[in-house]
């Protein structure tokens, strides 16, 4: 949190709101009264609008704090500085380059303060008072709203070669012979002053300066105006980032850099399956950095290995929590989410046990929605339903169940009929006759689809059972498709030849069948099964093939291409089809 109000005054500095610098820079104190860097930082942005007695107080205890750190006399000597302290600031920037004797901004620093001091008072063998002195006042606090007020000088204010010359001239003074040459600054000396001042030798007085064709020969270019301003800014910047580490931050980066050092070592081990040596590598990282949840998911996986699931368990928890702590990357809350889920997946004994996780992988798709993820999901799904089934077993309660259906039947109370039907195949999902029983109810009803289903699984389940071939033919005869029923009951015949009830059916279908090839239907019969027939996926595929195209116009046309189509039997079976369907009618 001090880090994030650090950053905020960086930010704020950066832009010029050097007000909610401070505020930042405050808030980051109060998290960390320790960190010499937030004092610094917080005396620069007083010195930034003139609060030197603050600047100066932050920087004294900057250099409490960190003695040997350079910035600190720098922060110092220019808060003396603006107090006009100069022997203090001559002093204070001596003492920092005791510390850091290359360091350029010292040496700037103690070059100006020994200007401003020789300026105060005199220049040596000279009754007069230094420029300094002289015009100091002029480049005071106000200076910029004076010249931004009045008309003659508010265009310079756009020109950054003249901004940085006043800006240097605010800084020290005595400066002020370099630009002499420049009228700009003679103009802006005469709004300052609030005086009247001569362009020079031959020239006349007037309250507005004559804007120059091209810059002054000493002057420089604009590229190199630009850069001076960069550099000024520059100096006055707060530079943060990187500062000098001290011994806790230099101890922390030696142990973030030896914790990925023993997550490497735990990553080799576990891929040559030495599990004991990556849990010990994984346990050291985690030691020297718990701000990196990877190593106690990489724990977490090999305690998976080994089947030690609480312990997985534990591991997975403690990255969740940790890494909602540090806002880590939602993929790694997700995964230790997955591994958690996976360590719940292996210890389920019930139906039940499989609940916490679902949950628990459910929790890592909102985290991120991961394709593994979503299969151990619907792994666990699967096998909770799985289980379920098991445990309701009971053949027992499933016959007692079935047999309540049949008295249901009798009485023609086919819901109710059909309620203990389906508990039974709850109990015993692998009771034929109860199938064959509710696809009775169902046919009674009309719901001719489910009964259908119904006596399909029937067969499926027991292919000896004749009562499925007659439920299953007796539904399709009274759908009207005989060409399905008498295939249904001629396969029932084949496991019991002698059953009246297929029997009988294939007697019924063949009678429609031929009514049909005899053109005995009546017009709305012949027109209610083509439309049935049309709906129907296989007579769709015959009509659209091409070969059965040419052999139903040869039927109408070449009577002996016709003979020849018949002594195909794959032909024929087609033909038959068609003719049941009532889509193609012999004469």
């Amino acid at each position: 949190m001090a880090d994030e109000a650090k950053a905020k005054g960086n930010a704020a500095f950066s832009a010029g709101k050097f007000t909610d610098a401070i505020n930042h820079f405050t808030d980051a104190i109060n998290l960390a009264p320790t960190n010499h860097v937030l004092y610094s930082n917080r005396s620069a942005a007083y010195a930034s609008l003139n609060q030197y007695s603050e600047a100066l107080s932050d920087a004294k205890k900057t250099v409490d704090l960190k003695p040997d750190w350079s910035k600190g006399y720098s922060r110092l000597g220019a808060a003396h500085h603006g107090l006009k302290q100069y022997d203090e600031a001559v002093s204070a920037y001596k003492k920092g380059l005791e510390v850091d004797p290359s360091n350029e901004t010292l040496k700037s620093g103690l070059k100006d303060a020994e200007s401003a001091k020789l300026s105060s008072s005199g220049r040596p063998g000279s009754s007069q008072p230094g420029m300094g002195n002289l015009f100091g006042e002029a480049f005071g606090s106000d200076m910029w709203a004076k010249l931004t007020a009045d008309p003659a000088t508010r265009l310079f204010m756009q020109m950054p070669d003249f901004v940085a010359m006043m800006k240097d001239l605010q800084r020290n003074p005595n400066n002020l012979n370099m630009y002499l040459q420049d009228q700009r600054v003679m103009q802006a000396l005469s709004v300052l002053l609030n005086v009247k001042m001569s362009k020079g030798p031959g020239g006349n007085d007037s309250d507005d300066v004559e804007m120059p064709d091209s810059p002054p020969k000493e002057r420089k270019r604009p590229a190199d105006e630009a850069e001076t301003v960069k550099e000024k800014k520059r100096e006055a910047e707060v530079e943060p980032e990187p500062e000098p580490m001290d011994d806790d931050e230099r101890e922390l980066k030696e142990k973030k850099a030896n914790a990925q050092k023993e997550k490497e070592k735990g990553n080799a081990a576990y891929k040559k399956k030495d599990f004991d040596t990556a849990i010990e590598c994984y346990t050291k990282a985690v030691e020297l950095d718990d701000t990196d949840i990877s190593f106690l998911t990489n724990r977490a996986a090999v305690y998976l290995e080994m089947g030690k699931f609480d312990e997985c368990i534990k591991d997975c928890e403690k990255a969740v929590e940790r890494g909602r702590e540090l806002r880590s990357d939602y993929k790694m809350v997700a995964r230790a989410l997955t591994r958690k889920g996976t360590a719940l997946v292996k210890m389920a004994k019930t139906s039940k046990d499989y609940d916490p996780a679902i949950e628990t992988f459910q929790k890592a798709l909102t985290e991120h929605r991961n394709p593994d993820t979503l299969k151990k999901l619907n792994d666990a799904e699967r096998a909770k339903k799985e289980l379920e089934q098991q445990e309701y077993y009971d053949p027992e309660l499933a016959e007692k169940e079935r047999e309540k259906g049949n008295e249901c039947f009798k009485e023609q109370k086919y819901p109710d009929a059909i309620r203990h039907y389906t508990e039974a195949l709850r109990r015993n999902p692998k009771d034929a006759k109860a199938y064959s029983n509710r696809a009775a109810c169902y046919t009674k009803l009309g719901a001719m689809p489910e009964g259908l289903k119904d006596a399909e699984k029937c067969i499926e389940i027991d292919p000896k059972f004749s009562k499925g071939y007659t439920r299953k033919g007796a539904i399709q005869f009274f759908m009207k498709e005989f060409d399905k029923a008498l295939e249904t009951y001629q396969e029932g015949l084949k496991h019991d030849p002698q059953n009246p009830e297929l029997l009988e059916g294939v007697r019924s279908c063949v009678q429609q069948i031929n009514r049909a090839s005899r053109g005995d239907l009546t017009p709305d019969e012949l027109k209610e099964r083509q439309a049935k027939a049309m709906q129907d996926p296989e007579i769709q595929n015959i009509l659209t093939d091409p070969v059965m195209a040419q052999v139903l116009k040869d039927l109408q046309e070449n009577p002996k291409a016709a003979q020849d189509h018949m002594k195909n039997p794959s032909v024929m079976n087609k033909i038959q089809k068609l003719i049941s369907a009532g889509i193609v009618q012999m004469r």
